[in-house]
């Protein structure tokens, strides 16, 4: 919201007009796919944060909606094909993949690093993640696309449970946005707020 001032030339009586000009601009997006404990404590921060979150699962005993109550939606549907049939992704939609699940994970990172998006990070182990980087090679990926993927997703906080896990991938996720570099701020030689911009 803002107000712009129009000259005399905009008026009919000869003084400056004020307009009250608004723009609505849609909250960014965060794709939460595996419908786990963690998916749980990732939408609520990632609503906190001010995204329109969506978890998707292609098991529906586990795609709830009682589950996710902090989820914009919950979508049963396989990963690859939900991220497929999106239209409105832009680059400040963030992507995490939970589902821990080659079958899963492979044909949607192999779709997600290929988008203009902002984030895409996916969970499991050192050894989890290079065994899905040879599979991403083996998809077709180049190393420039790889290189986009955030994994073993978030930040090293030490944290073991959901909700510090999610604060770890939260975290992460601002720092890539905001151009941060995830160290602590005390010793560090960086400004404390970087421009807006």
């Amino acid at each position: 919201t803002g107000t712009v001032e129009v000259g005399e030339e905009g008026s009919r009586c000869g003084r400056p007009v004020t307009l009250l000009v608004e723009s609505s601009v849609p909250p960014p997006r965060m794709l939460v796919f595996g419908a786990i404990d963690f998916a749980a404590a990732l939408a609520r921060i990632g609503a906190f944060l001010g995204y329109r979150v969506t978890v998707c699962d292609a098991r529906p005993v586990f795609a709830t909606a009682r589950r996710f109550p902090e989820a914009d939606e919950v979508v049963t549907e396989w990963p690859h094909r939900y991220l497929e049939a999106q239209r409105d992704l832009d680059a400040r939609t963030v992507v995490c993949v939970l589902t821990h699940d080659a079958k899963f994970d492979v044909p949607l990172l192999e779709r997600a690093l290929r988008l203009p998006v902002a984030y895409v990070g996916a969970m499991g182990s050192r050894r989890t993640h290079l065994d899905r980087l040879e599979r991403l090679r083996e998809a077709g990926l180049g190393e420039a696309e790889l290189a986009a993927l955030r994994s073993p997703i978030g930040l090293d906080l030490g944290g073991r449970t959901p909700e510090e896990t999610a604060l770890s991938i939260a975290a992460e996720i601002v720092a890539v946005r905001h151009g941060g570099s995830g160290v602590p701020l005390a010793g560090a030689h960086t400004p404390i707020h970087r421009p807006l911009g």
